[in-house]
C-alpha cells in the first residue's frame, strides 16, 4: 500500500494517470486498466471532514505509532533468542551467550540470521494478506472494520507479550513477534487509507472544487491548494504522532526506573511490559477515531472484478504497462527500495547488539530519534509552506540522507571501527537521519 501522500489521485490529475493508448489493439486488457487507473466514482454521498475527525485521525497514529510491535517486540524476541542460545566456540548448548557469537540450539546458526530470515518470513505473509485485503483499503465499504480487525489483533498479542517473559518460551516470543507485525502494518496500512478521503472532503477543498467548476479559480490555484492541504494533513499527522509519542516514551522512562534492576530477569520482564503498556495507549489513543470516524465508501469494483481478484489484476497490469510508465515504474521502485533501508531491521538488530538489550538505553535512544523526527518534520513543513516547495523537491532531499544511510552502513562491512559498531553512532543516526530522512514517509 502506498503512503499518506501517495493513497490517492484527485480529479485534477486524472487526465495526467490515464493509460497511454495500446498500439497492439488490445482495447479490452487497455480499457480495464484504465479503470484500475483511474477508478470507477465512490459509491454514496460525500461527508465533509470536520476537525473532530481530523484530530481523532491524528492522535489515533500516536497510539500506532509502532512502539510497540515494531520498536520494542524485536528487541524483546531477540533477547529470548539471545538467552535461550549458546556460544558456537564451546560444544553446544554447554555455554551460553557471550561476547562472541550466539547460535540457537533449535537452529544451530547464527542468531542475527534466525532474525533477518524470520523478518523475511513475516514480510512474506504480509505480502499474500495484503495482497488479498488489501483491495478493501480502495473499494468498497469495508476498509474500516478492517482496520479495526488489525488493531484489535495487535492489541491482543502486545498483551500476550506479558505471558512471554522466560528464555524457554522464544518460539511462543517468535509467534508473537510475527503476528504483532502483520497486526500492526496492517492496521497502520488501512489507517493510512482513511488520508485521501479525509483530504478529499476538506471544506476548503470542496468550496475550491465548486469555485472551480464556476470558474472562479484556475486548475493550478487549485492544484496548489489541493496539495498544501493533503500535505497540511500528512505533516501534522507526523508531527502529532512525534510529539504524542515524547509523552508515552517519557511516561515509559518512569515505568522502566520502577521495573528494572539491573539483573537479566528484570530487564526481560521491563521488556514484556513495554509490549502490553503500548497496547494500553493504543487503546485510549484509538478510541476517539473508532467513535468519530465517518465511514466513507471507497471506489466501485471495475466490472468482472471481485475484492479477492482485484489485487492480482492490478499488479498483471502494472507489469504490462510498465514499459510505457517509465517514470511511474523508476518511482515505485526507488520508494521501495528507499523505504526498505529506512524501516529495515538491520540496524535495529545490531542496535540491539551494541546496547546488550538494555531497555532504559533503547529508550532513551527512541526518545533521541523521535524528538529529532518532531523537529525535522516541524522544520521541513514551515519550510515548503512558506516557499511553497514542490512535493518531489522535498523527497529527492530526504531520500538523499537515506542513501548516506546506506553508505555508512556498506562502510561497516568492511571494517570494525565504525559503520554501525558503537553505541554512540546509534545515538547519531536517532538525532540526526531522523531529522533528515524521516519526513521522506510523508512525501
Amino acid at each position: 500500500m502506498p503512503d499518506i501522500d501517495g493513497t490517492s489521485v484527485n480529479a485534477a490529475q486524472d487526465g495526467k494517470n490515464q493509460v497511454p493508448p495500446v498500439q497492439d489493439g488490445d482495447m479490452h486488457l487497455t480499457d480495464e486498466a484504465t479503470l484500475f487507473a483511474s477508478p470507477l466514482p465512490i459509491v454514496g454521498a460525500r461527508k465533509t471532514t470536520t476537525r473532530k475527525e481530523v484530530w481523532s485521525w491524528y492522535l489515533y497514529y500516536v497510539g500506532n505509532s509502532g512502539l510497540g510491535p515494531f520498536n520494542f517486540a524485536i528487541s524483546a524476541w531477540q533477547n529470548l533468542l539471545y538467552q535461550a542460545g549458546w556460544d558456537p566456540a564451546f560444544p553446544r548448548g554447554t555455554v551460553a551467550c557471550g561476547d562472541g557469537g550466539c547460535n540457537l540450539v533449535a537452529y544451530g546458526t547464527e542468531l542475527n540470521s534466525i532474525v533477518l530470515i524470520t523478518n523475511g518470513l513475516s514480510f512474506a505473509f504480509q505480502a499474500v494478506i495484503f495482497l488479498i485485503v488489501g483491495s478493501f483499503a480502495d473499494y468498497g465499504v469495508w476498509r474500516p472494520h478492517i482496520t479495526t480487525a488489525f488493531t484489535a489483533l495487535t492489541w491482543a498479542v502486545s498483551f500476550a507479550w506479558l505471558g512471554v517473559e522466560k528464555p524457554s518460551k522464544w518460539e511462543a516470543g517468535t509467534a508473537l513477534y510475527i503476528l504483532g507485525l502483520i497486526g500492526y502494518q496492517g492496521a497502520l496500512t488501512f489507517w493510512t487509507a482513511a488520508f485521501p478521503g479525509l483530504a478529499r472532503d476538506l471544506p476548503e477543498i470542496k468550496e475550491s472544487e465548486l469555485q472551480l467548476t464556476t470558474g472562479e479559480t484556475d486548475q493550478k490555484t487549485h492544484d496548489r491548494k489541493d496539495m498544501l492541504a493533503r500535505n497540511k494533513l500528512a505533516n501534522v499527522s507526523f508531527l502529532v504522532c512525534s510529539v504524542g509519542e515524547l509523552v508515552v516514551l517519557a511516561i515509559l522512562a518512569g515505568i522502566l526506573e520502577g521495573v528494572i534492576n539491573d539483573d537479566p530477569d528484570s530487564n526481560t520482564r521491563a521488556l514484556s511490559i513495554v509490549c502490553a503498556y503500548s497496547a494500553g495507549v493504543w487503546i485510549i489513543c484509538a478510541i476517539p477515531w473508532l467513535l468519530f470516524e465517518q465511514y466513507r465508501p471507497g471506489n466501485q469494483l471495475p466490472p468482472h472484478t471481485s475484492y479477492f481478484t482485484v489485487g492480482l489484476k492490478q499488479i498483471y497490469h502494472a507489469f504490462r504497462l510498465c514499459l510505457r510508465l517509465k517514470q511511474t515504474f523508476i518511482y515505485l521502485a526507488a520508494y521501495f527500495f528507499l523505504g526498505d533501508c529506512l524501516n529495515t531491521v538491520v540496524i535495529a538488530t545490531l542496535q540491539n547488539e551494541v546496547v546488550s538489550y538494555d531497555t532504559k538505553m533503547l529508550n532513551y535512544l527512541l526518545i533521541d530519534g523521535i524528538a529529532a523526527q518532531a523537529i525535522g518534520i516541524g522544520i521541513f513543513w514551515l519550510v515548503q509552506r512558506r516557499y511553497t516547495i514542490p512535493t518531489k523537491t522535498m523527497l529527492l532531499f530526504n531520500a538523499f540522507w537515506i542513501l548516506v544511510l546506506c553508505a555508512w552502513g556498506c562502510i561497516g562491512i568492511t571494517q570494525q571501527k565504525f559503520g554501525f559498531h558503537n553505541a554512540w553512532e546509534f545515538w547519531a543516526y536517532q538525532g540526526s537521519l531522523f531529522v533528515l530522512g524521516m519526513p521522506f514517509h510523508k512525501r
